[in-house]
């Protein structure tokens, strides 16, 4: 998936302003300004977009969990150079604080199937012999299933 529409995507789902967007890079110790939230929010078709680099999303999704869960004593974990959709799953499944009950749940309110063996493989270490690459439809469709039980008022896609 494209780091600005999962950026896009996340900002949508917990309704968070431009405020409590850079508030978000600020909880990861790093500093954003609001016209750069904004590029990065913007349609690709847009002249002002800026792509959010996968460093840039890892800040944002380790910020993201200091949002969500508070922030941990001493120095806060190195963001990332390159992410994959795995990485992205993981941190986004620490910020919710679930279970993997509660990821098989949104799953399945989605109607999208997918065994507890299959869920894990996901969050192994890539030398783990039951290592699975986590496909842009898995991200995409747990995205989904987070903003339906985020805003159950707001019709989904």
């Amino acid at each position: 998936m494209v780091n600005n529409d999962i950026l896009r995507r996340i900002r949508y789902t917990f309704d968070f302003n431009d405020a409590e967007m850079i508030s978000i890079f600020t909880a990861a110790e790093h500093e954003v300004t609001r016209e750069q939230v904004s590029d990065w929010l913007k349609k690709d078709d847009d002249d002002a977009f800026k792509k959010c680099t996968d460093r840039e999303l890892a800040i944002f999704l380790n910020g993201l969990i200091n949002h969500k869960r508070g922030k941990k004593e001493g120095e806060q974990p190195e963001p990332e150079t390159r992410l994959t959709n795995n990485m992205i799953f993981m941190k986004l499944r620490i910020a919710l604080n679930y279970r993997a009950e509660d990821v098989l749940e949104i799953m399945e309110s989605i109607d999208f199937k997918l065994s507890k063996h299959e869920l894990s493989a996901f969050f192994r270490k890539p030398e783990n012999k039951h290592y699975r690459e986590c496909k842009d439809q898995i991200l995409r469709n747990f995205l989904l299933g987070v903003q339906r039980k985020e805003r159950p008022e707001v019709e989904s896609e």
